[in-house]
């Protein structure tokens, strides 16, 4: 009796670490890792530069591989500026989040048309799970010699005809959230996707 117990145990604990290994599997050995993003206006596949800014991208590839982003609201948009997602849920409650990590925003990676970074508040260590596109070349985000920028992780390899149309859609004030540039008609982050390694 007591060694089929242990061995239920020890099954039910092989399981348990297989489960989570699956479940933090974000290919650390793949330099530009692919994530499909799949939207409710269509689909995005950004390519992560693990080379220059390694901390982002195995955070945002964790959040990937969790779940974290399926069924999430793309919250802000600014015309001929960012389109930013990554923290509500669908009734437009944020949702739970990591530590924060450090900015890796001098790695040389420019805020320019068509690439993903990290959103932050004034604190530049905040980024959590928020993310953004670039929707115009946005050097202002960029570091210089007197302060910290907002880091660029990745850039938008197919799909960009998708977030210029995000970019354009109608916003409006929320006043649940209290927030400006919210859009109209919901824009949803359907399911994140860490595609195969090629």
């Amino acid at each position: 009796m007591f060694r089929r117990i242990c061995t239920l145990l020890m099954l039910g604990l092989s399981m348990s670490l297989s489960s989570m290994a699956l479940a933090i599997d974000i290919q650390p050995n793949t330099l530009y890792p692919q994530v499909e993003l799949d939207t409710s206006m269509g689909k995005i596949v950004v390519e992560l530069d693990r080379t220059r800014a390694p901390i982002t991208v195995d955070n945002f590839l964790t959040y990937v591989v969790k779940g974290h982003y399926n069924n999430t609201l793309f919250h802000r948009v600014i015309a001929d500026f960012v389109v930013q997602g990554g923290g509500l849920d669908l009734k437009q409650e944020e949702k739970p989040y990591d530590a924060p990590i450090v900015n890796e925003s001098g790695n040389g990676l420019s805020n320019s048309f068509g690439t993903i970074a990290m959103a932050r508040d004034n604190n530049p260590h905040s980024a959590t799970s928020q993310f953004y596109f670039n929707v115009a070349d946005n050097e202002r985000l960029d570091p210089s010699s007197r302060r910290w920028g907002y880091a660029v992780f990745g850039e938008v390899t197919q799909g960009e005809e998708v977030l210029v149309a995000m970019a354009a859609v109608a916003t409006e004030h929320n006043n649940k959230l209290d927030w400006p540039d919210f859009p109209v008609e919901d824009i949803i982050l359907k399911k994140a996707t860490l595609l195969p390694r090629k």
